[in-house]
């Protein structure tokens, strides 16, 4: 058990956590990094992100994720290996509990993340950047001109395929019901665009092909006639929603119906030294970007509220 109490503790290793790192470690806080279950975040999970500013070419998910852990590390940043299994946030300093052992600190900042809702099909990691996502703003413009589909049958699925229409030639919308959870506006909307399709009663047996290293067509079942059969597209898009991953604090920290931590004047969670940033904390807009403009933010408050409690 170590007796060493740091400054900051910053939980997950994604845009929002590396930010913060950055911030933190500028600002001579010495953070921990707690790199979590999934390290390096979705971003790790992405080939070529294009829409992240000063990249004019683009660059793969993985390098900018590296390029921000050597930033954070050049400033003293350290990381460990580790997913937090319990936390006592009623007594000062907190006290984070991974693996065996006890991390006590006098600030913490949650940046964990949410991590995507997939079908668990047998090539479907294998595609993940290749034609299967999570995300339609980020991915959706790879495939101008092209026929995808979208899975699922609430609002999240109806956004992305009404998102996707700008780029595809046709959007098929997949749905293992006959009746959607959508609200009536959302799927009115949807039914409304002319390059939307309907699938229902459907669900998805595979996705093809990991051979190819692309997508090539879903294997396709529908669940009343039991008929099986391929639809040729070009990619996947998952609208089944996201799993915030702040489970270690439900109870303890005030979340929406979903698990998403509430967290006001943009980063407080209303317990004086703990933050959330990214995507643990938004379900809107879910982009690199503005996980990591979050992360500055949880950063400053970090260092201005240990100021205030002379440490």
């Amino acid at each position: 058990m170590s007796e060493e109490i740091r400054n900051v503790v910053i939980l997950g290793s994604g845009c929002s956590g590396l930010t913060a790192a950055i911030y933190t470690g500028r600002a001579n806080l010495k953070p921990l990094v707690l790199e979590g279950h999934e390290p390096g975040g979705q971003l790790s999970m992405t080939t070529l992100v294009e829409n992240f500013p000063g990249w004019p070419e683009g660059i793969m998910g993985p390098e900018l994720v590296d390029n921000m852990r050597k930033q954070a590390e050049r400033f003293g940043a350290e990381f460990r290996m580790g997913h937090v299994s319990a936390v006592d946030i009623k007594n000062r300093p907190f006290t984070l509990t991974v693996g065996k052992e006890e991390i006590k600190t006098q600030a913490i900042i949650i940046a964990s993340g949410a991590s995507a809702r997939w079908l668990g099909l047998p090539n479907e990691k294998a595609l993940i950047g290749h034609g299967v996502s999570s995300c339609a703003t980020c991915d959706g413009f790879f495939f101008s001109g092209k026929e995808i589909a979208v899975i699922g049958g609430g609002d999240s699925a109806m956004e992305e395929a009404l998102f996707l229409t700008r780029f595809a030639s046709r959007v098929t919308l997949i749905h293992r019901r006959s009746a959607f959870r959508a609200s009536k506006i959302m799927l009115d909307r949807a039914r409304a665009n002319g390059k939307i399709h309907f699938l229902t009663d459907t669900v998805v047996e595979d996705v093809l092909d990991p051979a190819a290293k692309e997508v090539t067509a879903l294997k396709l079942r529908n669940v009343v006639s039991g008929k099986v059969w391929d639809l040729p597209v070009s990619a996947m898009f998952l609208g089944i929603g996201h799993e915030p991953n702040a489970k270690m604090f439900q109870g303890l920290l005030e979340t929406d119906d979903d698990g998403y931590l509430k967290i006001r004047d943009y980063v407080h969670t209303g317990v004086p030294g703990i933050y959330a940033c990214g995507d643990v904390a938004d379900r809107r807009y879910r982009q690199a970007i503005t996980a990591s403009g979050t992360g500055c933010m949880a950063a400053i408050e970090v260092e201005k509220y240990l100021e205030e409690v002379g440490h």
